[in-house]
């Protein structure tokens, strides 16, 4: 057995010699180490009964053939400034070995990146042809760094999917898939992947996208993870949860850059990963890193993108960007309004500054602008210690360019100039008309019906607040309220206080749950009280704030109509116990409407433990409305 394995090896030895002058360096390399390792396994199992000298030829005998060495080829492709210096090197009589015809393409595509037109004609070129032959002739000795990107520069070339040569370097690569460096895989994920949809090269796509996903954990450079989740996390769900793995492993090595690309990629692809979201926030908060005017604008429009709250990080973000609130931009100011209005951070100083920023550059601001910052105020229910000056701008703007904005635009913009206390009799006549508001009358799209709701808020703030408005005003029939107004999921806050006002009046008859008005609100109680604050039957008497009638009995003298309002914590702005700004119109609204309002805020309910208790301060805030309405 020793002996026949020994004449075996010296075999393929002699004849792997014999053959090296005539093949390339590396078919050398190929056929040295095969032969190699199939001596060295066959050695390794049978080594007991080996004789010394074999084990000296083996050791003696191994080959490895380096990557050819520089030649003036080289120097001459990377240094070529036009198309036809490179094209001349085919008929210079330059020795090109397999990897020259490859490097040319490559700096081929690097020269008419940018030049459409120039491509087409190269395609045309027979020398271009020739070189993709030879390419072609060569393709399986072209090494493993030059083939991914010489499949790049043929995508970036422009060559048909139906070339043969583009099909050839393609199937290359998946032959070679396994044997690639994870950098390698990489490298063609993020710079083809929008080639190979384009180029119909679906399957290659498909299966590069799993050998990604499956050595995942091969990599180890926050560079990469951060390019990959950018380049290819639409690609794949699975790939993407992968990265962020990997991506929460090396978070401490990212530096401001590498964070602000992680949370701009995972706002643009939606993807609320809260432990990742956490880890980044922690090293944002602990970390002294200096945050540049654009990082900062950037953080704060994932942050609200996500919705994700971080008081620290808010904190850090409204301090580092006050001292670039002169030098931001206008179209930057109303983004990054708009950001923290999404997050519901009302910091005063930074507020400030922007509306400040807006009347120092009064001249150049623009309406889509003053759009963004106006529903930013509203939401956050903001109003600049300078408001006269800021609104007779924004009212000088609107008059003139308001008719400008699309349909819902123009709702929004007088929307929360109401919710502001800031809408002009002219601005509510523009969006009330009926050849106005007849386009929102009908629709079923969430859109159309989030402007009809508005649309509903806007007339009640003319017919309540603007007691000098003739009109006009929506017609009686669009008033009646649409069933999607109490189809909303029961929250446990509702349920409690429905069930104790249910224990409290004792009688179906002495009051109602989810009463939608026809302002747009929907109460979710109401109660009728007389002089000895007693219960009355409510639904015997007649309700002007309801769009169809219940009752024909007029209110007792002295009779008062209390409204149950409960405050559930996303109606408040963020660490805060003030009202977002839709929700403070709300309460004027129906205080104007004659209600006395029973506020129930989830902060004083969620103290209370028993039954008794609930009921106790239930009662406890109806007295304390009726006293104030009698003070007055």
């Amino acid at each position: 057995m020793a002996a026949r394995l020994v004449k075996r090896c010296t075999c393929l030895l002699r004849d792997a010699t014999r053959l090296a002058p005539a093949v390339s360096p590396v078919g050398q390399l190929r056929l040295a180490r095969g032969a190699q390792k199939l001596l060295t396994s066959s050695a390794t199992s049978s080594s007991s009964r080996l004789p010394g000298p074999l084990s000296e030829l083996v050791e003696k005998e191994q080959v490895f053939t380096p990557y050819p060495e520089r030649q003036e080829v080289d120097q001459l492709i990377e240094k070529a400034t036009r198309p036809e210096e490179l094209l001349e090197l085919l008929g210079g009589g330059h020795c090109l070995h397999q990897n020259h015809a490859a490097l040319t393409l490559i700096q081929l595509s690097r020269l008419l990146s940018e030049k459409p037109k120039d491509k087409a004609l190269l395609i045309q070129d027979a020398r271009f042809q020739q070189l993709l032959h030879l390419v072609n002739s060569q393709i399986t000795a072209v090494w493993h760094g030059t083939l991914v990107k010489l499949l790049r520069s043929l995508y970036a070339l422009g060559l048909p999917a139906t070339s043969k040569e583009l099909r050839s370097v393609e199937q290359e690569v998946r032959w070679r898939m396994r044997r690639l460096k994870y950098k390698h895989l990489a490298f063609l994920a993020e710079s083809s992947a929008t080639y190979m949809q384009e180029q119909g090269s679906r399957e290659l796509l498909a299966e590069l996208l799993v050998h990604l996903e499956r050595r995942w954990a091969e990599i180890d450079d926050s560079r990469m993870v951060v390019a990959m989740m950018m380049k290819t996390g639409l690609l794949s769900e699975s790939l993407m949860t992968r990265l962020e793995d990997k991506c929460l492993e090396l978070v401490e090595q990212f530096g401001p850059e590498e964070l602000r690309k992680v949370l701009v990629t995972l706002a643009a692809q939606k993807r609320r990963s809260v432990p990742l979201l956490r880890a980044i926030s922690y090293h944002l908060v602990q970390k002294p890193f200096p945050l540049t005017k654009g990082i900062l604008l950037d953080l704060a429009y994932a942050y609200g993108k996500l919705g994700f709250h971080q008081t620290q990080v808010f904190q850090r973000l409204a301090a580092d960007l006050l001292p670039h609130t002169p030098s931001l931009t206008s179209s930057e100011v109303a983004r990054c309004t708009k950001s923290f209005a999404f997050l519901k951070w009302l910091n005063l100083p930074l507020f400030e500054a922007f509306a400040q920023h807006v009347l120092d550059r009064a001249q150049s601001v623009t309406l889509p602008h003053l759009y963004n910052m106006l529903l930013a105020f509203a939401r956050v229910n903001f109003h600049p210690e300078r408001e006269d000056l800021f609104f007779s701008l924004v009212h000088e703007k609107l008059g003139s360019e308001l008719a400008g904005l699309e349909p819902a635009g123009q709702v929004d913009v007088v929307w929360a100039l109401c919710v502001l206390q800031q809408a002009l009799e002219a601005e509510l006549q523009a969006v009330l008309h009926p050849e106005f508001h007849t386009q929102f009358l009908g629709g079923e799209s969430p859109k159309d019906q989030s402007t009809f709701q508005k649309l509903l808020h806007i007339n009640a703030t003319a017919q309540l607040e603007h007691p000098e408005y003739t009109g006009p005003l929506l017609p009686a029939s669009a008033l009646v309220p649409r069933p999607s107004a109490l189809d909303r999921k029961v929250t446990p806050l509702q349920k409690e206080l429905q069930e104790t006002l249910k224990g409290l009046l004792g009688s179906a008859d002495k009051g109602s749950f989810m009463v939608a008005t026809q302002y747009g609100w929907v109460l979710d109680a109401e109660v009728l009280l007389d002089t000895d604050s007693q219960l009355l039957p409510l639904r015997a008497f007649v309700a002007p704030h309801l769009s169809l009638p219940s009752g024909s009995q007029p209110l007792p003298p002295g009779a008062k109509r209390l409204a149950f309002l409960r405050w559930e914590f996303p109606n408040f702005n963020s660490r805060s116990k003030d009202l977002l700004g839709r929700f403070v119109m709300a309460r004027r609204h129906l205080l104007a409407a004659g209600f006395l309002l029973v506020d129930v805020p989830y902060y004083e309910w969620l103290e209370l433990k028993s039954e008794w208790q609930k009921s106790a301060y239930l009662k406890d805030k109806m007295r304390k409305a009726v006293a104030e309405e009698l003070a007055k």
